[in-house]
């Protein structure tokens, strides 16, 4: 692959999915040829920072991507589970992912994981983050506030459909304070 010609990773939770990833993808997809989109911590649902199982994440993503009229042509959506251990976790990214040749991520430790590998890393320019943010449209449903503006409207019209919103208020009422970190 050329440089021109290039694979690109965009890593995320997708808890839910919102219109600054749909953004993201489309910059990137704007400097790449494909996108493979990784949906980390892929073994973590029903609790209120991951109320959405990997496959619920994989069909959001799908959604969106199919709303933004992008080409399944042009990307991958790979989940890929949380090995808790730093040093190990881009060989692992490495082993289950297409070649790529660049890292799209804010996220610091992220960033500095896949630069201490070699591995080139890109920034994203941020899409109104104080709006869009996963963190924010779970608040919203938690609050009853208006969250599907926040959404792709397939995305939000799927997770009406699979009963987020209570998910996401049955299991803020958990017992087990452990259950609401992961």
């Amino acid at each position: 692959m050329t440089d021109s010609a290039k694979r690109a990773v965009f890593i995320g939770r997708f808890q839910p999915l919102h219109l600054g990833h749909l953004n993201a993808f489309q910059h990137v997809l704007g400097r790449a040829d494909e996108i493979i989109v990784v949906v980390g911590s892929a073994q973590y649902s029903h609790t209120t920072r991951n109320p959405f199982t990997a496959g619920e994440r994989i069909t959001m993503i799908r959604l969106a991507l199919r709303e933004g009229k992008v080409d399944a042509e042009r990307y991958y959506i790979i989940p890929i589970r949380d090995l808790h251990i730093h040093k190990m976790w881009v060989a692992h990214v490495v082993s289950l992912t297409p070649d790529f040749s660049v890292v799209y991520s804010n996220e610091p430790l992220t960033s500095t994981l896949f630069r201490e590998e070699g591995i080139k890393v890109e920034p994203i320019p941020f899409f109104d983050r104080n709006t869009y943010s996963s963190t924010e449209v779970r608040r919203r449903m938690l609050q009853d506030e208006s969250w599907r503006d926040l959404l792709p409207s397939t995305v939000a019209d799927y997770i009406e459909q699979i009963g987020g919103v209570e998910r996401i208020r049955n299991v803020a009422q958990s017992d087990n304070p452990n259950e609401m970190k992961r």
